[in-house]
């Protein structure tokens, strides 16, 4: 069968779990229509490039399918209708990448970067004092 990446954004005002609601409705969609989804992901609230029907941000979420093309119509048919999705893009790729999503890696590696800024600031001694500004 086909392998698809599909992405879709959901309305700001829905919260987390609607959201990641939202992604499971999807996989049920695609597996009750003989496809298997490989794997899901919820990228979370995002601020969007431009206003989609008077929303700045947006829910985004990822999914991988194995599933066959009526499946994906499906899917997309439903996602279109449902009042909470405000788009939905699916991708035909030739293989699954192993792993988290750039998206994902991205996210991790800034968390990782402000750990180490933490980690790395130099800390005060409990009997020091700061020293005022000279303009200079």
């Amino acid at each position: 069968m086909p392998l698809y990446e599909h992405v879709f954004i959901a309305r700001q005002d829905i919260s987390n779990a609607q959201a990641e609601g939202l992604v499971e409705h999807l996989s049920q969609i695609i597996t009750d229509n003989g496809g298997s989804v490989v794997g899901t992901e919820y990228w979370g609230l995002k601020t969007l490039a431009y206003r989609i029907n008077k929303n700045r941000k947006g829910h985004y979420g990822f999914l991988r399918t194995d599933a066959p093309a009526a499946a994906v119509q499906e899917m997309e048919r439903l996602a279109r209708l449902h009042d909470d999705i405000m788009r939905v893009l699916t991708v035909r790729v030739d293989a699954h990448e192993e792993g988290p999503s750039v998206v994902m890696q991205a996210r991790s590696s800034r968390d990782d970067r402000r750990d180490r800024r933490r980690d790395d600031r130099p800390r005060r001694d409990e009997g020091e004092k700061p020293r005022p500004a000279t303009a200079g």
